[in-house]
């Protein structure tokens, strides 16, 4: 009888000892590439453009700089939440564009203008040709930046929250290291991206674990307002409590593991 209890105490170590070598193959990213792979980047989506409800900053300078102040917005300095600049010994706020709900911006002289849908790159020509075509500017340089892109990185990762996009061009893998990385307890096969596509939210599921499926994917590439979710594993779903999301405490473990103890005393004990 004592044999047998050992052998069933073996067994379940054994079992315990499998699974946390299991479960250590869904931890490293990428495990379908080795030195020298060659892998195809999906960059249809890497440009991020115009969409309603963006704010913009669109600069116009020419050899006139005073004519060319008649098309952009003044300075505010103490404006909340405005991207600064340097200027000689002080920070001025450079002011934006809102682009309302039909995706278009009131432009000074030339009136509303349609920008969605276009890049930065984009927004600029237009603009820049409009002030050609209408003879108010023939030499005008025009520079436009996004003022409030931002991702929002959620669930199993270090330190959670909403992040600002400073370029173009920024990847799931940016977003979540600027998140800390996932933690030991995140899902790297089924990491979410939910994306706002034509007033509808749209999800998509990336597989940390395989370059393939991860540059491949539409979400690779990151756009305005996209969250990102880490879930929780099976271990981390375990060991929360029935009240919520508190992960039980040393002590539950170590009051379990002598329960275990104290019942296997008392059957030795029986069968002596």
């Amino acid at each position: 009888m004592i044999k047998r209890i050992i052998n069933i105490f073996a067994s379940a170590a054994i079992i315990a000892m499998m699974s946390s070598c299991s479960s250590a193959s869904h931890i490293a990213y990428m495990q379908d590439v080795t030195s020298g792979d060659n892998l195809c980047v999906n960059t249809f989506t890497s440009i991020i453009t115009v969409m309603p409800g963006d704010e913009i900053s669109i600069i116009v300078n020419s050899q006139d700089p005073e004519l060319s102040q008649l098309f952009n917005l003044p300075y505010a300095g103490q404006r909340i939440g405005a991207q600064t600049s340097q200027t000689g010994n002080f920070t001025q706020g450079v002011c934006g564009y809102f682009v309302d709900s039909e995706g278009c911006i009131d432009f000074p002289v030339l009136g509303k203008l349609k920008v969605a849908g276009l890049s930065r790159e984009g927004v600029a020509s237009m603009i820049k040709q409009n002030l050609k075509e209408s003879n108010q500017l023939q030499d005008a340089v025009v520079t436009v930046n996004f003022m409030n892109l931002a991702v929002s990185v959620m669930g199993e990762v270090m330190v959670p929250g909403r992040y600002y996009i400073d370029r173009d061009e920024v990847t799931i893998l940016d977003a979540l290291s600027r998140a800390g990385d996932l933690t030991i307890y995140g899902i790297r096969e089924k990491v979410m991206v939910i994306r706002n596509e034509g007033g509808a939210q749209k999800t998509y599921t990336v597989d940390l674990t395989s370059a393939s499926n991860l540059f491949s994917s539409p979400v690779y590439y990151l756009r305005q307002n996209d969250v990102v979710y880490v879930q929780p594993n099976s271990k981390k779903v375990g060991e929360s409590t029935v009240n919520g999301n508190n992960t039980r405490s040393a002590s539950f473990w170590i009051s379990l593991s002598s329960l275990a103890a104290s019942i296997a005393t008392v059957v030795i004990n029986a069968v002596k």
